[in-house]
């Protein structure tokens, strides 16, 4: 089952940003711009049991639906964390793929994700969580929240982050702000499971010089 959730008015470079949400995993991509990046965390602490932050850019899934180690999560019963991707030089961002899966509350996906090219005067690589990243060098690209109004909300979830004019913007870093999806209990930090990054470049008629 495949939902457009949002059409956004983007921060991005090119215009509006689409995001959809399929309720149903795709097959992640092998080698796409994140394969080799540099991933670090620059907010918050990853649980005990979660898997390494390499485990995001792998190009492996989970093979099912309760896998601490084939995942990415935050220390239980804190607020998330952050986490930033260092592609090694700026490229042209045609989308974003993140993936989850969990039986429960730790399906759905909510975060921010930003992207800067590193040039600004004021850019801070690694920006205090009590810091907004717009105001030293990021651009936020989408704000991203799966949580069913109703329904079941444990399962799988696939968010792509995309522009109908072909490029989110040229970009080295991304900057993930993720946030516990409940607060009701311990255990409201996300499974996250594969971070895409998909180059691409505008169409002809939408680019700037």
């Amino acid at each position: 089952m495949k939902i457009v959730m949002a059409l956004l008015v983007s921060l991005a470079a090119f215009g509006e940003t689409t995001i959809t949400v399929e309720r149903k995993f795709s097959q992640p991509a092998a080698d796409d711009a994140a394969a080799k990046a540099t991933i670090t965390l620059v907010g918050g602490f990853l649980d005990n049991n979660s898997a390494p932050l390499e485990a995001l850019t792998d190009g492996a899934l989970p093979t099912n639906d309760d896998q601490p180690s084939a995942n990415v999560f935050f220390r239980a019963n804190t607020w998330g964390g952050r986490v930033r991707i260092d592609l090694g030089s700026a490229i042209d961002i045609a989308a974003i793929r993140t993936f989850s899966w969990h039986p429960g509350s730790r399906a759905p996906q909510l975060y921010k994700v930003y992207g800067s090219d590193g040039t600004s005067p004021d850019f801070d690589p690694a920006p205090s969580t009590k810091l907004d990243p717009t105001c030293c060098g990021w651009t936020q690209l989408a704000f991203v929240d799966t949580r069913p109004v109703t329904g079941d909300e444990g399962g799988q979830y696939v968010v792509n982050i995309s522009s109908p004019n072909g490029t989110l913007g040229r970009f080295r870093y991304l900057l993930f702000d993720c946030f516990e999806t409940e607060s009701d209990d311990a255990w409201g930090n996300t499974f996250y499971s594969e971070v895409d990054v998909l180059a691409g470049r505008p169409p002809e008629h939408t680019r700037r010089y």
